[in-house]
């Protein structure tokens, strides 16, 4: 396990969730949720911010673990949430490009998390990682 990329990996989800719960749009632009005058619906923002803030605590869970234990189930809470954005959006966003993006960035974002997981920090050998 990688931990300061699992850190770092839960600190950036941390740091974007809060900024979405705050600002809806960072996430309801790219995804095509918006209004034709750009606005984000009250719906919309209502349906986002929960999402952002479960990002925020996964993100804080992540950058926070106090051991290795933890931070494995942060992690693994993380990847969960990260596939199941993944499945709902690939269906649910209005336009192709929107669901290709959205699914893209979230299968992203779990495979960083499932690196971090796998990946044996540098200078460590076989024998020495337990």
């Amino acid at each position: 396990m990688h931990q300061r990329l699992l850190r770092l990996t839960g600190a950036a989800t941390a740091v974007y969730g809060l900024a979405v719960a705050r600002r809806p749009a960072l996430l309801a632009r790219p995804s095509g949720l918006t209004a034709p005058d750009g606005s984000v619906p009250a719906p919309v923002a209502a349906c986002l911010r929960p999402l952002a803030l479960r990002d925020a605590a996964c993100g804080l869970a992540m950058a926070l673990a106090p051991n290795d234990a933890a931070l494995r189930t942060a992690t693994a809470v993380r990847i969960a949430s990260d596939l199941g954005d993944a499945a709902l959006l690939a269906t649910a966003l209005p336009a192709r490009r929107h669901r290709v993006m959205a699914v893209a960035v979230s299968v992203g974002w779990g495979a960083l998390s499932v690196a971090g997981l796998l990946a044996r920090p540098r200078g460590l050998s076989t024998r020495q990682v337990s």
